[in-house]
């Protein structure tokens, strides 16, 4: 039988008699150099050729697709973004054409929440997590490499369509009957419906594998209350993904029953309910902004203690933010439908809910100041990031308040006012955390750290021009100027500040360009890193950059939140794991005490496969009827292939069971 349970597991810990040396061994790793350290490297490198690239399925390796195919979307949305705000620098511009607009900003929109914003905080997630909570893989890989193929096919057909001018054209929520068969003529809404399939069934494999993880998968010692606060602030984003997601994969398919088998869920002429969709989409929509905001909280409450150099003050009223935060955040979505006919005294509720959710977020802010008054800092690029964080996100924040009285709601509602609401809070939410992010992971990704001066300057040039590109759209807003116009006549008086607004996105190109500047630069003439460049205390730093293939050449156990700021105890690594197979110590939900071993399968071409079958049946179905039922042949084949009993891996497990 396997080797297992806590007794047996337990039992073969690698005591330290001197405290110096263990917390050496934390540090550096056990065994690196060492014949099982080679044999563990051979065992969970990836193979090499086009077979292997298809194949891989390293977090790691999963993580950094992610991160670098979402950061290229969102060049590309920013391209859009910039083309609009020129279209709309001066009166009766003709840069683009009205169709060509309604195009623009659709793709601009649907591109950042759907392709960059959450894709790129699950693919940091998966990167960092497995390594911060002490563990060699995430608990599904195959899972979340399919995924990963699934977002990227997806992404390319939803832009392939753009090119060939059947880009969506009703706005990144579809409003029917905009997006309904009466208005939405041809295949512009259909690919739109096509995308959310993808994209949420992406999100939703990615936050079963996460949540999973870190549930059952943390390294012994890391007890819920030891577990680092950006672990904490995935597994509430990756619960939320569960709820939230198929609400509007139903949506979007309910809407393609319409276009394409003349159902009429939403044809009030026929029975239907229009606002349906608005329910359903917002009861998702709502959330996503917290599915981005979220791990933008828990990047820094990682960041902010390090360059503080204390640990986070308020540890657990910080994770109870983040819960709080994630369940109110379902209770928030008529917040965004106050102009329908919604009954009055309901509205009252969503105000009241729309107030009380900034609550949490106050909470943590108030923690993080304290850490940051009560530490020694040490201002890096990271660090002005995270201060950028604060100022943007306090005006979004006061203008969601605004926005959640229903009076003033109604007067401003689908103005510039609510653009530059969500831009505030998207930008100050996420963007600067996410950069905060990448100029303090850059060095455990590469092994190089990000150029200092050219970091600064990025963040001064964006700072700016963040504030200098959205904030006159609050006063355009309050002039009256509505949303989704592609010009507007000089008589109007809004040139001036839509001018200031171009001005701005110039500034944010500039700041782009030097971030993609400093990343090539770095890479290749960047200053070596080392194992922890930053000082801090969490596990990912103490492995080497980039980390080995197996991350760990021995599974730390912890004893308290921040491992390297704290003298280990008796017991510092777990032995007994085998190194010729891929192998995973599973641990208790709330102790993280060892329970089981959990051998992994090797890496197979089938999580490619299947992505590909996937998209041909849903390309298929866009335009075929008959394409729905016969487009699912080859994704079944390839399912059953994929889970297909590998008699290899089964010979290799019984092999090492039997071992004396």
């Amino acid at each position: 039988m396997l080797r297992l349970g806590l007794g047996m597991i337990a039992g073969q810990y690698r005591a330290r008699p001197r405290r110096e040396a263990a917390t050496r061994m934390l540090r550096d790793g056990d065994g690196a150099g060492s014949e099982s350290a080679r044999a563990l490297e051979r065992t969970w490198s990836d193979a090499r050729g086009i077979v292997g690239f298809l194949s891989a399925n390293d977090h790691k390796t999963t993580g950094l697709r992610f991160v670098v195919t979402a950061l290229l979307f969102f060049g590309a949305a920013g391209v859009m973004g910039g083309l609009m705000r020129h279209q709309l620098a001066l009166p009766e511009q003709h840069v683009v054409g009205p169709d060509l607009y309604d195009q623009l900003f659709s793709m601009h929109g649907t591109t950042m929440m759907f392709l960059f914003a959450v894709p790129v905080m699950q693919g940091f997630a998966l990167y960092v997590v497995p390594l911060m909570i002490g563990t060699r893989n995430t608990a599904f890989p195959r899972m979340s490499a399919c995924a990963f193929w699934l977002y990227l096919f997806g992404g390319a057909l939803f832009y392939g369509a753009f090119f060939t001018n059947t880009g969506a054209d009703a706005g990144w929520f579809e409003y029917v009957p905009l997006a309904g068969p009466q208005y939405g003529i041809g295949k512009r809404a259909d690919f739109w419906n096509m995308l959310v399939t993808y994209s949420e069934a992406t999100g939703l494999m990615v936050a079963v594998d996460l949540a999973t993880t870190i549930l059952k998968m943390r390294a012994p010692g890391m007890s819920l209350r030891r577990m680092p606060l950006f672990a904490w602030a995935s597994l509430v984003t990756s619960i939320m993904i569960i709820f939230a997601m198929p609400m509007v994969m139903l949506a979007a398919n309910l809407v393609q029953f319409d276009r394409m088998l003349g159902t009429h869920f939403f044809n009030p002429s026929e029975g239907g309910d229009a606002l349906l969709w608005q329910h359903l989409f917002w009861f998702f929509g709502h959330p996503e902004v917290y599915f981005i905001f979220i791990p933008g909280l828990g990047f820094l409450s990682s960041i902010i203690p390090t360059f503080a150099r204390r640990p986070m003050f308020g540890h657990d009223a910080i994770v109870l933010s983040l819960i709080t935060t994630g369940f109110l955040a379902f209770g928030l979505w008529v917040h965004h439908m106050f102009a329908t006919n919604v009954p009055e005294l309901g509205k009252s509720f969503f105000t009241a809910m729309s107030f009380m959710i900034a609550i949490p977020t106050a909470i943590q802010i108030f923690c993080w100041i304290a850490t940051i008054g009560a530490g020694r800092l040490v201002m890096r690029a990271p660090l002005l990031f995270v201060f950028g964080f604060f100022f943007v996100l306090v005006i979004g924040g006061l203008t969601g308040v605004m926005l959640g009285s229903v009076p003033l709601d109604l007067q401003v509602h689908d103005t510039y006012f609510v653009v530059a609401h969500l831009h505030y809070v998207l930008l100050g939410g996420a963007v600067f955390p996410l950069f905060a992010a990448i100029y303090y992971w850059f060095p455990k990704l590469s092994g190089r750290v990000l150029n200092e001066r050219l970091g600064r300057w990025q963040f001064w040039l964006f700072f700016i021009g963040v504030n200098l590109t959205f904030f006159p759209l609050h006063l355009l807003g309050l002039e009256g100027m509505p949303r989704r116009v592609y010009t507007y006549g000089a008589e109007t008086g809004w040139g001036t500040w839509s001018f200031v607004s171009a001005v701005g996105q110039v500034i944010n190109d500039l700041s782009m360009l030097l971030f993609v500047i400093n990343i090539g630069y770095s890479l290749v003439k960047g200053a070596r890193a080392g194992n922890d460049p930053w000082g801090a205390g969490t596990l990912e730093w103490s492995v080497a950059s980039p980390p080995p293939a197996c991350n760990f050449y021995a599974l730390p156990v912890v004893s308290s939140r921040y491992p390297l700021w704290s003298p280990p105890g008796d017991v510092t690594h777990v032995r007994g794991l085998s190194a010729e197979i891929r192998e995973a110590l599973v641990t208790t939900v709330l102790d993280a005490r060892p329970d089981t071993r959990y051998a992994y399968p090797n890496p197979e071409i089938w999580s490619f496969v299947a992505a590909l079958a996937v998209t041909v049946w849903l390309v298929w179905s866009v335009w075929s009827v008959p394409g729905f039922a016969y487009g699912l042949i080859p994704p079944a084949i390839a399912f059953i292939a994929w889970y297909w009993p590998n008699k290899k891996e089964a010979a290799e497990e019984v092999s090492w069971e039997t071992e004396p």
